[in-house]
C-alpha cells in the first residue's frame, strides 16, 4: 500500500459510495497520501456557454461558470467531512469525456491510484464503457469498486501469467502480487493466486487430422503442466512471507473461464490482475483473456499496468 500517495477520486453524477470514500481514506491515512475528488461534466470547456446562448437574456459564460460551480460545490460538501477528520483533500471539475479527461489529469499530475465507483444499473452492478476505457488506457493502476462488501475486503484473487522468459510479463505478474499481498495483508483477507495453464490445441492433436497417438499427447500436456506449476511455484516463492494468508491454485482450463469460475465460486470481492498491451497498440488493447473477465465479473477489480506502459490518451489536445 506504500505505492499509493497521490490518490484520485472519481465522484460520478450519482455521487460518491461511503464504501468508495472510506477506501480511499484509509489509503490516503495508512500512506500518509492526498486525496483529490474529481467530477467530469460531460462537455468541452465553452460547449455550454454555446448551448445555453441561445436562452434569451441570459449570459451564456456566466451561466457556464455557475454550472462548473455547483459541481465544485458537490464535491466540496463530499469533501469536507474527509478534511474535518484531516486528510488534505482537493477537488476539481473536469469538463469533457469523463475517462479521457481523469486520464489526463493523473497523466498532469503524477497521480498513483484511480479509484471509482462502478455503474450501478437496475439490476446489478456493472463496469460500464467508461469504467473499461479506464482501466484499459489509464497508466496507473485504477480499482473500481463493484461491490456492497467494500471497504474492507474479505477475499481477494491475483492472476497471474509467470514467464521468466519474457522479463516485461514477468515484472508485472511480480508488481500485481505486490500490490495483492499488501492489501490482503491489510484487511486480513484471504488471497487465491490463481494461474491457468492448457496445452495449445490439444483438441486439434487429439481429434483432427494433425492427430497424434493418443500416449504422445499425454506426455506434451504433463510437460506443460510441469513447466507451468514450476514458474507459478517460482513466483510464489517470492512472496512466501504472505504463505499465512496466500493459497496458490493451479487451474487447467482457459483462463478466463478458470477465473470467472473461481470469483463466482469462492465469492471474490476484488480481483487484481495485470493487463498488457498488444504490441503496436499501446494501451489500446489489454489481451482477450481480461477483456473477458473484466466485461463479465461482477466483483471489484483493480488493474495494474507494465513499466514503460504508454497511455493512447495524450495531453496534446487537452
Amino acid at each position: 500500500m506504500h505505492r499509493f500517495r497521490n490518490i484520485l477520486v472519481v465522484v460520478d453524477r450519482d455521487g460518491a459510495s461511503e464504501a468508495l470514500l472510506a477506501r480511499a481514506s484509509e489509503i490516503a491515512r495508512v500512506n500518509g497520501g492526498a486525496l483529490t475528488l474529481v467530477d467530469a461534466l460531460d462537455s468541452a470547456p465553452g460547449e455550454l456557454a454555446k448551448i445555453f446562448a441561445a436562452l434569451p437574456g441570459v449570459r451564456a459564460n456566466a451561466l457556464e461558470e455557475s454550472v462548473v460551480r455547483a459541481h465544485r460545490d458537490r464535491l466540496d460538501e463530499v469533501a469536507e467531512p474527509l478534511r474535518a477528520a484531516g486528510l488534505p483533500v482537493g477537488v476539481e471539475v473536469l469538463l469533457g469525456v469523463d475517462f479521457i479527461e481523469t486520464i489526463r489529469h493523473v497523466l498532469r499530475n503524477d497521480i498513483d491510484l484511480v479509484l471509482k465507483d462502478a455503474y450501478q444499473s437496475p439490476d446489478r452492478l456493472s463496469l460500464r464503457s467508461g469504467d473499461l476505457h479506464l482501466l484499459r488506457k489509464c497508466p496507473c493502476p485504477v480499482w473500481i469498486l463493484n461491490g456492497v462488501k467494500e471497504p474492507t475486503v474479505r477475499r481477494i484473487m491475483a492472476a497471474v501469467d509467470p514467464d521468466p522468459d519474457d522479463p516485461i510479463r514477468d515484472a508485472l505478474n511480480h508488481t500485481v502480487l505486490e500490490v495483492a499481498t499488501s492489501l490482503a495483508r491489510r484487511d486480513g483477507a484471504k488471497l487465491d493466486v490463481v494461474n491457468a495453464w492448457r496445452l495449445p490445441e490439444e483438441s486439434t492433436l487429439r481429434y483432427s487430422r494433425a492427430r497424434l497417438p493418443e500416449e504422445e499427447v499425454d506426455a506434451l500436456v504433463a510437460e506443460r503442466e510441469r513447466q507451468s506449476a514450476w514458474r507459478l511455484n517460482a513466483l510464489a516463492r517470492d512472496f512466501c512471507a504472505f504463505s499465512d494468508l496466500m493459497r496458490v491454485i493451479h487451474a487447467p482450463g482457459a483462463a478466463a473461464d478458470v477465473l470467472i469460475e473461481h470469483a463466482a465460486n469462492e465469492r471474490v470481492d476484488l480481483l487484481v490482475l495485470g493487463t498488457l498491451a498488444r504490441t503496436g497498440l499501446a494501451g489500446l488493447v489489454i489481451g482477450n483473456t481480461a477483456e473477458t473477465v473484466l466485461s463479465r465479473v461482477d466483483c471489484s477489480v483493480l488493474t495494474v499496468k507494465p513499466r514503460g506502459f504508454v497511455s493512447p490518451v495524450t495531453l496534446e489536445d487537452s
